[in-house]
């Protein structure tokens, strides 16, 4: 067996505010969408810099409170770029772990955490 992706796959309750936190703030893009009429929950595929998501409003696809943890680098550009933006309902910090990363969490409006995290220099 050979792995090629994982893609986590988080539980949402609320299309726009699923939007204006993944595409608005955090800055994703909407690779598709899917429902199967228009009084059925939507499935889509996000995607940013690499990292894929899928959320979804189905009944049983996922558990609220899903801790994604993400090993990438830029995360100190990433953090300025979306304090900029001035989100009113997050304002992640960036923390210095006892694992030797800098990190930086943020919590989606359905509990959902993900915490990007870069490697450190260790210093000699």
């Amino acid at each position: 067996m050979q792995i090629e992706k994982t893609i986590p796959v988080l539980r949402i309750f609320n299309y726009q505010k699923a939007i204006e936190f993944y595409i608005d703030w955090l800055g994703f893009k909407i690779n598709w969408e899917h429902t199967f009429d228009e009084n059925a929950p939507v499935y889509m595929e996000i995607e940013r810099d690499g990292l894929v998501l899928h959320l979804s409003e189905h009944h049983g696809d996922g558990t609220p409170g899903t801790n994604v943890f993400i090993w990438c680098n830029g995360v100190e550009g990433f953090h300025e770029e979306i304090i900029n933006k001035n989100y009113k309902y997050n304002k992640p910090g960036l923390e210095k772990t006892f694992y030797g990363s800098l990190a930086c969490t943020v919590i989606d409006p359905f509990h959902n955490q993900i915490t990007f995290n870069q490697k450190m220099e260790k210093s000699k």
